[in-house]
């Protein structure tokens, strides 16, 4: 039999690992290994195809690298056990596993002569000079003993997760699915200057639900630019390391909130899920939705779940002067309806704007976390102009100052 085809029939018999080959490289890499057998057109064009996507990814340099690493990020029966903490599997189950990780060794290991040897044509499409890739190393994680591979795979799960959640950090809610966001915001908290203490609680009640300990949903609340979705993303960029991801749910789905944590309930991974800019004009049924998700809801919020929600409003509900003159019979009812939602997180954080020296002192540490080389009094003063003709001192108003103020030192100009 050609090795080319035994090569594809393998790939074909992966059990534990199957979900592989719905990856673009190892799918693409798949038909080319059947096509060796078929004509040559659809060899050249399944050839053609697969160096694209190899392209696409950045992997034309390492074969092994990039189909071995699918297998790091592949959600099945065994990653899914190990990532939430089991050690003991089926002896049946990982025989498989070997089985397969050695296959997936074995075919990220074979080389463009190999292949062309392999085909049915190779004098045929020798005078073409197809492109050629390089195979390369696998993932450290399948370097050496196999037995070692799979000891390293397990430890692997076990601290990153598997699946997408292994591969990301952070996810939206779009299309009644959750999707990966490839470049989050990079904001740390070294970024953050001043409100200590309310990010301190922030800090505490997301470690203490990492460590599985009792913690409690979230509202950061208080005025603009001050540093509420910031302190959020700051977290899961400082956390993700132990297994914290974030979900961004944007306020006008929340009714499908039981769909959502459906989806996550059953993985090994801690879930934050964020709603930035959290208010109601009103209460609809998007108001009644979140008040049963935060607590009197049938369905219970899963343990693995977490509710942040950052708002410009402490009560989240806008009120005119109209709805407290309405002709409502029981009105102290309708306002205490309105103040029970945001009852319902469990720790609310104030964030307010800065007095004038609390400003300056912010932008005194971004100018020294930023290393700028400028006068104290020059610095201030271009940080009170700025915030003068901003209409005001806030966190964000001195980060936008901080990055004007560098590009203008390293271009050599004054700040006035």
């Amino acid at each position: 039999m050609n090795e080319m085809k035994r090569a594809a029939m393998k790939m074909a018999s992966l059990s534990i690992y199957k979900g592989i080959l719905n990856r673009t490289v190892p799918k693409a890499f798949y038909r080319l290994l059947w096509s060796c057998d078929k004509t040559e057109q659809e060899f050249l064009t399944a050839w053609g195809n697969f160096f694209a996507v190899l392209c696409e990814r950045g992997c034309s340099e390492s074969l092994a690298e990039c189909i071995t690493g699918t297998a790091l990020f592949d959600e099945n029966a065994y990653s899914l056990a190990a990532a939430a903490g089991k050690t003991d599997f089926p002896p049946t189950m990982m025989e498989a596993v070997e089985r397969d990780l050695k296959i997936i060794l074995e075919i990220s290991a074979v080389t463009p002569q190999e292949l062309l040897k392999g085909c049915r044509f190779e004098q045929q499409v020798e005078s073409l000079a197809l492109p050629q890739w390089k195979t390369g190393e696998p993932v450290g994680a399948l370097k050496g003993n196999l037995k070692d591979c799979i000891r390293k795979m397990t430890e692997y799960y076990q601290k990153n997760g598997c699946g997408m959640y292994a591969r990301y950090r952070a996810f939206i809610w779009r299309d009644k699915k959750i999707e990966p966001v490839a470049y989050p915001d990079k904001t740390v908290l070294a970024d953050l200057k001043g409100y200590e203490v309310q990010r301190g609680l922030a800090i505490d009640n997301t470690l203490s639900f990492l460590q599985g300990l009792p913690a409690n949903n979230c509202l950061l609340y208080g005025d603009r630019g001050t540093g509420k979705s910031s302190t959020v993303k700051a977290l899961l960029n400082e956390y993700y390391p132990k297994g914290l991801r974030m979900i961004e749910m944007p306020k006008e789905y929340l009714m499908d909130f039981p769909l959502l944590v459906d989806q996550i309930a059953a993985i090994p991974m801690k879930f934050i899920i964020f709603i930035d800019d959290l208010s109601f004009s009103k209460q609809n049924d998007t108001y009644a939705a979140l008040k049963a998700v935060l607590e009197g809801g049938l369905a219970a919020r899963p343990e693995n779940t977490l509710i942040y929600a950052t708002s410009n409003r402490r009560h989240l509900v806008r009120e005119t002067f109209s709805d407290r003159d309405g002709d409502e019979v029981h009105r102290g009812d309708t306002m205490q309806e309105s103040l029970s939602l945001a009852d319902r997180f469990g720790l609310s954080i104030g964030f307010t704007l800065p007095d004038k020296e609390r400003y300056l002192e912010i932008v005194r540490q971004l100018a020294k976390q930023r290393k700028l080389d400028v006068q104290r009094d020059e610095l201030e003063m271009g940080a009170e102009r700025w915030a003068t003709a901003r209409g005001g001192r806030s966190p964000r108003c001195a980060r936008q100052f901080i990055r004007d103020a560098e590009a203008r030192i390293r271009r050599g100009q004054e700040l006035s």
